[in-house]
């Protein structure tokens, strides 16, 4: 700190002069320091700024590029959910028609041709039930064919260890609920069609006029009531798969929300208060021009004792 020094007449040392100098370089620095802060827009522009706020700040970024990255595969997640929630309702449909379908071939009041047109027509929506199944596809894996699984990281703990969330489509998923433990809706290659023992969705097209097979007197009733467990059994899984996606959902909007936090939070810590900068830039200006004239005051000084010598 500056001290005021007394017998200027020792014009050797001229220690007024180097306290306003010093004042001067002081007030050039501080003024460094507003410009940086102001045209930057941050306070913490290097660790020397403040040294616990620069960790804190880097330590906030860095987890929030691991919930940004987590939103991202939320969004990826949420994404194939919906999907197969999608085809898993129209697939519903189609076999709600196949099964009506076959509540009309119970009426004794058609003859064979009747029937046997009956089950061709449910052949085809059982042909589009395998068409459903094979262009539902995301990121070129199919998603109801029985084989899709993938883990999600939808968080990060306190030790970063990674919180993931499974969907989990493959056959013999134990939380689809299905009776068989199977689901499986080839319609063109499964015998137990969504999980439903000796359903077989290609025997509609082996009904004939000398075989009424699946359509017969002695088979309707068992195949009606096949068709219904089936389509529960699809709702089942559209169900599991809803559940999960209001899941995926709640996680969305949480880790938006703590994107949003920790944005603050880092901006509180890191970014200028710019009123405050421009103020305490005005503030060492005035110090600037103060000292300067302060210095060449104190330059003038030996001149005033060199008159001594002179005389």
């Amino acid at each position: 700190m500056p001290f005021a020094i007394g017998g200027n007449s020792r014009i050797r040392t001229n220690i007024p002069a180097e306290n306003a100098y010093n004042s001067l370089e002081i007030s050039n620095r501080n003024i460094s320091l507003r410009q940086l802060r102001l045209s930057t827009g941050k306070r913490i522009n290097n660790p020397g700024d403040d040294v616990a706020g620069y960790i804190t700040s880097r330590a906030l970024q860095s987890r929030n590029g691991a919930m940004k990255a987590a939103l991202l595969a939320v969004s990826d997640a949420f994404a194939i959910t919906n999907i197969a929630i999608e085809a898993l309702d129209n697939l519903s449909q189609r076999l709600m028609i196949i099964k009506d379908t076959a509540s009309q071939a119970a009426s004794g009041a058609l003859g064979t041709d009747e029937l046997v047109s009956l089950a061709k027509a449910a052949y085809r929506m059982a042909q589009q039930i395998q068409t459903i199944v094979d262009t539902t596809v995301y990121g070129g894996r199919q998603l109801l064919d029985g084989t899709f699984s993938a883990d999600f990281v939808i968080g990060m703990n306190a030790k970063y260890d990674l919180v993931t969330l499974s969907v989990d489509l493959t056959t013999y998923n134990v939380d689809y609920n299905i009776p068989s433990g199977s689901f499986d809706i080839k319609a063109m290659t499964s015998q137990h069609f969504a999980g439903v023992s000796n359903l077989d969705l290609t025997s509609l097209n082996a009904v004939s006029s000398t075989d009424l097979g699946i359509f017969s007197t002695t088979q309707i009733n068992l195949t009606i009531q096949s068709l219904n467990q089936a389509l529960q059994n699809v709702n089942k899984v559209a169900s599991l798969l809803g559940g999960i996606s209001n899941r995926l959902s709640s996680q969305e909007d949480l880790l938006k929300a703590q994107i949003t936090n920790y944005n603050a939070a880092i901006s509180r810590i890191e970014d200028a208060d710019v009123a405050l900068e421009q103020l305490e830039l005005i503030k060492a200006q005035f110090l600037q021009q103060a000292s300067l004239i302060s210095l060449a005051q104190a330059n003038a000084n030996p001149q005033a004792f060199l008159q001594l010598i002179r005389g």
